[in-house]
């Protein structure tokens, strides 16, 4: 399927944004000023999405294209650009757009033609349907790992990297015993949260076997 790669779904929709002479603050403004303050770490309402590997939202004033013989064409509209790489099947993500992240989505969306609101979730998942446009080609550079397991296998990279930082110049019969410790401790440490900006380490905990 063009728009999926593994288990990871490429989502890319083309919402047309309202065209209101009349109103106070435009309707891309409108979005362009929501956006630019919603946090973009752990907190940001799509990080909430735990399947959400990346997202992105673009507002697009036009696209100019010259065609033969020499001529201007333009957009009839601007557009909302929404794209994302997620996990799983596009009806239960967009469902839970609906349900999960609802304010998020009315802040957004509602400035947009044709938006349906989000009391009704198969109304929005069907209007998000219509406005999307397939992916001719579609890469995920890892397709059959989920958000948590990537991250996961991040934090033990880091944790790896710490360990063998913090051990240089020990005697190997010390080192062993650290390690054994070391892979029963990593276990418990908290998994990274998704739209962390960073990987936290553990590094003085796990270094020496808690010594």
């Amino acid at each position: 399927m063009a728009n999926q790669s593994g288990q990871i779904y490429g989502l890319t929709i083309l919402s047309p944004i309202k065209d209101d002479p009349h109103a106070t603050i435009g309707h891309d403004m409108a979005i362009r000023t929501y956006l630019a303050d919603l946090p973009r770490d752990e907190r940001s309402p799509l990080a909430t999405l735990s399947s959400t590997h990346l997202a992105r939202l673009v507002v697009m004033d036009d696209v100019i294209f010259v065609g033969a013989p020499a001529r201007e064409e333009h957009l009839k509209s601007r557009y909302l650009i929404f794209t994302s790489n997620f996990d799983g099947d596009l009806d239960t993500y967009l469902t839970r757009m609906a349900t999960e992240v609802p304010e998020f989505v009315e802040n957004v969306w509602q400035h947009c033609v044709g938006y349906p609101g989000v009391k009704n979730p198969a109304e929005f998942v069907s209007y998000m349907k219509k406005c999307q446009i397939n992916t001719t080609f579609f890469f995920a550079d890892v397709n059959d790992k989920t958000v948590q397991q990537r991250l996961r296998a991040l934090q033990v990279k880091a944790e790896l990297t710490a360990f063998i930082e913090d051990n240089q110049g020990r005697p190997p019969e010390e080192i062993q015993k650290a390690f054994e410790w070391f892979m029963d401790a990593i276990r418990s440490v908290p998994a990274p949260l998704p739209g962390s900006a960073k990987i936290e380490v553990h590094r003085t905990a796990l270094a020496r076997g808690g010594s």
